[in-house]
């Protein structure tokens, strides 16, 4: 390695070990995680246009094991640097404060951004359940390997497993919603002027996603999808 590139990456890692470099980790690995998740919840919605079109789109995907492998890697470590600095930010903050308040009442804050650090944790939790259940198949009533509609269909039918879903979606959306508003700020664009903007746009991008997963679980419990 020559000195250019040492000098780069040590420039690099400086940035990031500061506060507004770690702000602003958050805020790129949410953005990669945000376009993952549009990208999974458009692949999941094939699942209305029949099974031969969900199960081609599966293997299709399948087919192309070294794209998804190096997707799944690019998102571990986004999600783990993500976490990290979150986490580190949250100990920061409590740090700046070790006294509580006496009497608190929210003023400018949203319920969102409260429960940032409840819904994250929530979010983990489900992304395990959600692999055991209709990947691996570990937590699924009659799992088959390479039918996804099935899987899907089956899965759902089971009203427990579609409101553990629910739940997550529900906290997927209080984190989606908070985090797609304080990205704008970690990316130094936002602005007084333009603030009302940016919350409709963090507004209508949380909505569609909510809904667009969702719709699933629910069409299943009502038998649109069969």
């Amino acid at each position: 390695m020559n000195s250019d590139h040492a000098r780069s990456l040590g420039w690099l890692f400086a940035t990031h070990a500061s506060l507004i470099g770690r702000k602003f980790a958050v805020a790129i690995t949410g953005f990669i995680g945000a376009i993952y998740i549009v990208l999974h919840m458009l692949g999941n919605l094939q699942v209305f246009a029949g099974p031969q079109r969900l199960n081609a789109y599966a293997a299709l995907l399948k087919s192309n094991s070294e794209l998804l492998w190096g997707v799944r890697v690019v998102l571990l470590i986004a999600v783990i640097v993500h976490i990290f600095d979150a986490a580190w930010l949250a100990w920061i903050s409590h740090r700046g404060r070790p006294v509580s308040y006496y009497s608190w009442r929210p003023v400018a804050s949203t319920l969102s951004s409260r429960t940032m650090r409840w819904s994250g944790p929530i979010i983990g939790l489900f992304i395990v359940y959600h692999l055991l259940h209709l990947t691996t198949g570990t937590l699924h009533p009659d799992f088959r390997g390479g039918d996804v509609y099935h899987n899907v269909v089956t899965g759902f039918r089971v009203w427990y497993a579609a409101v553990i879903y629910l739940v997550g979606m529900f906290a997927l959306g209080m984190h989606l919603y908070h985090g797609t508003w304080s990205m704008f700020q970690s990316a130094g664009v936002s602005h007084p002027k333009y603030s009302h903007f940016f919350r409709k746009a963090a507004t209508f991008f949380t909505f569609i996603v909510v809904i667009g997963f969702i719709s699933i679980p629910i069409a299943v419990l009502l038998g649109f999808i069969s």
